[in-house]
């Protein structure tokens, strides 16, 4: 018999099942995501049941303390910045979701790990739902990974691709891309979060019982998410996004979700004709074009297990409309706003009628609040139009009542500024007292923003 089919309409963002077609979602509040698709009528429980029964035949506990673990479980990429981001490679076994936006460079960065992957352990399966072979070629020979065990297959049935992937003895597994393949088990068309979910899935099963590492590609909607369920996120290993502009030529990994190794770690790269550079000092490419004029302000964040040194720039200018513009790039818009209200009120700075514009140079985002001091100074160094000390960095929290608050890792930041060839920095008050190494750099300490106010315009 043919199993029954049901029509019902699902949330494209967060996989919500609705009878009928509504504008936002009551899950994960998204307007206008639901998209009508066919599912089987068969029961969710049927199913469950089916795969418990199954689970339970193949699947036995062991003791945690039998468990070895040894170096062989990761492999390397041969790119030292990918397998950073990895935690130290690519364990066996794992699921890697890759995502960005077109053109961004998803593509070359995996060829080029396949190469290396094939050169060093052997049969590697590269599968594109969306380009030719004779396209992949084209891009291998530019990228020169061109290797006899780069295996190339053009197919969108997941089911086809397993079969021929369990038949061989691969060490990797590519897709490109997860919203191109389908699979057999789910009515809906390819892309929809049904297939998504599903096609993952088996990707995964196929993963852990080969023990084989599997890489797929995902697209990012506008908003900058993985087009698709949010399930799928947790449903993988490792989930790497890939950052930058179109108009700068450096490109951001960054690790958002890895159970092998830490969160927050970013790899940096250089685009060019033959592939992507690896960046192994990142603090001297993002300051390798500061110059010394008001309203720019270097700092130091955290980015994973590494500091790096970034220029922040701020321009304030007299608003000749009425209403005064705020465009923030590379750090946190209500962050920002909370910052410049804060140098109204505790500073006596009037910055009510004037355009405010802040810059992360580079295309770097940075997330956590040590940048506070930097962008305080950026904006009251361009109000003012005084440029600050050549070689300062600048670093540390701001509160509400205008106090500068202690960060971690202060020792790190500061080991980074002085690698570089920073002169002075300012930090802290807390931290300062806390310092326990020395630094070839002088060093001062604020505790509110006054203070460091009186320190721009000395």
């Amino acid at each position: 018999m043919k199993p029954k089919l049901k029509r019902v309409f699902q949330c494209q963002s967060c996989g919500y099942i609705s009878p009928k077609w509504i504008g936002k979602c009551p899950d994960c509040g998204a307007w206008n995501s639901f998209v009508e698709e066919v599912i089987e009528a068969e029961s969710i429980s049927k199913k469950a049941e089916t795969a418990r029964l199954k689970t339970l035949e193949d699947i036995q506990p062991v003791p945690i303390s039998s468990i070895k673990i040894t170096l062989s479980d990761r492999l390397s990429t041969g790119i030292s910045e990918l397998d950073r981001v990895l935690g130290g490679g690519v364990v066996r076994g794992s699921l890697v979701l890759i995502g960005g936006d077109p053109g961004i460079g998803k593509s070359t960065l995996l060829l080029q790990a396949t190469d290396n992957l094939a050169k060093k352990y052997g049969r590697v399966l590269y599968v594109s739902g969306e380009e030719s072979l004779t396209q992949i070629k084209l891009r291998a020979e530019r990228l020169g990974a061109i290797s006899e065990n780069i295996l190339l297959l053009s197919e969108t049935l997941v089911e086809k691709i397993l079969d021929w992937a369990s038949e061989e003895e691969l060490n990797a597994l590519v897709v490109d891309s997860i919203q191109t393949v389908y699979t057999e088990d789910a009515m809906s068309a390819p892309g929809s979060v049904s297939q998504i979910r599903e096609s993952a899935t088996k990707f995964i099963n196929f993963a852990k019982q080969k023990g084989i590492p599997v890489f797929l590609i995902g697209h990012v909607t506008k908003e900058g998410a993985i087009a698709g369920p949010r399930v799928l996120e947790h449903l993988v290993d490792t989930v790497l996004y890939f950052e930058g502009d179109r108009g700068y030529a450096y490109r951001i990994l960054r690790s958002v979700k890895n159970r092998f190794g830490p969160t927050n770690e970013i790899g940096v790269f250089e685009m060019t004709g033959t592939g992507l550079i690896e960046v192994e000092n990142p603090s001297l490419i993002f300051l390798s074009e500061h110059s010394q004029n008001s309203g720019s302000a270097i700092t130091a964040t955290i980015e994973g297990t590494r500091a790096i040194l970034t220029e922040i720039q701020a321009l304030v200018a007299p608003s000749n409309f009425g209403m005064p513009r705020r465009n923030f790039i590379g750090v946190d818009y209500q962050r920002v706003n909370l910052l410049v209200a804060v140098l109204e009120k505790r500073g006596r700075i009037n910055l009510a009628g004037a355009d405010i514009f802040v810059n992360v140079v580079g295309g770097l985002k940075i997330t956590e609040p040590s940048s506070d001091l930097a962008v305080i100074s950026a904006i009251v160094s361009s109000f003012r139009d005084i440029p600050l000390h050549e070689g300062m960095v600048i670093f540390g929290e701001v509160g509400l009542s205008g106090e500068i608050r202690a960060i971690s890792q202060t020792e790190m930041r500061l080991k980074e500024a002085s690698r570089i060839g920073m002169k002075h920095a300012i930090i802290p008050k807390s931290n300062l007292e806390r310092l326990k190494e020395k630094f070839n750099l002088k060093i001062k300490g604020v505790g509110s923003i006054n203070e460091l106010i009186e320190i721009i315009g000395s």
